[in-house]
């Protein structure tokens, strides 16, 4: 398949710049996999969907600050580094922009000398592994010198820095948010539970894979980057004993997505596990845990809308998007939800 095959006319405006005041307020899409249906609702809403016996399956990565401001010693300049992933202690590997003020050697001071780093090497993919040198607890300093890493098509200022995570975020460690998740409040997870759904927790630590788009035109050229997960026993324990019951296993999210669909094992079963993950999802993919997705509008031509349409089928998500542009709905991250049932 071609990345043009993907592609869909966005007017700039449906581009949401930031988060609705209540998080489930949020419009809902409803789209049937099987016939292609489309239903308006609110994500309140979605609770009318979830039948007792499904497993709702969340991602409890929590962002850290990861874009940082700096400059190199003895020059009056600005580079912008953002942290994609922890190797070990001290080193991150990470995106610069300019990379050519970023390259291996260089040394790059933060705020007023609390934190410096040293770029080491530069990867294939213009990534830059950088070693950091402080003194102290490093998640202080960068909570401290650190800014939220929204997406460069969110030109608004965050007022709240809670509004891009989860309220069920816990495991610090992504450079952007779950944000299929962002919708649910504390109150509806509870009335939820109350009508008999399981609800369990992995998590996927969400890295380059959100930032790179799909560069290759036949789209199975294309490799996604590498992201750690984990899920423990007893949520394998739920999710399996809900397959075997009947019920739905119903992701929140790509991340969650991804996550199930790189442990299954066989016959339908998943297994607890840690570790790395690269699996693209685009049409084709036959699933073999995942039932349902709540999920957000996505990007034209990227990962994401390829795996949604893996999920319901290309025509029917395209003519969804259609849809959901005429009747106005709020795209991307602080956008509406849509879900796949």
């Amino acid at each position: 398949m071609r990345k043009e095959d993907f592609y869909y006319d966005l007017p700039e405006e449906l581009i949401a710049q930031h988060p609705i005041l209540n998080r489930e307020d949020s419009r809902l899409m409803v789209l049937d996999k099987a016939t292609g249906s489309v239903e308006h609702r609110y994500f309140r809403d979605i609770i009318d969907y979830l039948n007792e016996g499904d497993c709702l399956v969340l991602n409890d990565t929590r962002v850290i600050p990861a874009r940082l401001f700096g400059s190199r010693k003895g020059k009056d300049e600005s580079i912008e580094f953002l942290l994609l992933k922890k190797i070990d202690k001290n080193r991150w590997e990470t995106l610069v922009k300019p990379g050519k003020k970023a390259r291996p050697g260089a040394k790059v001071i933060f705020g007023d000398g609390e934190l410096e780093g040293n770029v080491l090497s530069t990867g294939e993919d213009g990534t830059r592994i950088v070693e950091f040198e402080y003194e102290g607890i490093f998640e202080e300093i960068l909570d401290k010198l650190g800014e939220m890493p929204l997406p460069p098509y969110i030109k608004e200022k965050l007022e709240d820095k809670e509004r891009y995570q989860t309220v069920y975020s816990k495991k610090e460690g992504s450079a952007a948010a779950p944000t299929a998740g962002l919708h649910f409040t504390k109150e509806l997870l509870q009335k939820i539970e109350n009508k008999g759904i399981k609800i369990v927790y992995l998590t996927l630590h969400v890295g380059l894979g959100t930032f790179r788009p799909v560069k290759e035109e036949n789209i199975e050229d294309h490799h996604m980057h590498s992201e750690y997960f984990e899920l423990s026993k007893e949520a394998a324990e739920i999710i399996n004993n809900t397959k075997k019951s009947g019920g739905r296993v119903i992701a929140v999210g790509t991340t969650s997505t991804r996550t199930l669909e790189s442990i299954w094992a066989q016959e339908n079963l998943v297994v607890p596990k840690s570790g790395w993950t690269d699996i693209f999802i685009y049409p084709g993919y036959k699933f073999k845990v995942v039932d349902c997705l709540i999920t957000n509008f996505h990007l034209p031509e990227s990962t994401l809308i390829m795996l949604v349409s893996a999920l319901a089928g290309r025509e029917k998500i395209l003519n969804s998007y259609d849809i959901a542009v005429k009747e106005k709905y709020r795209f991307f991250s602080f956008g509406d939800a849509m879900f796949i049932k």
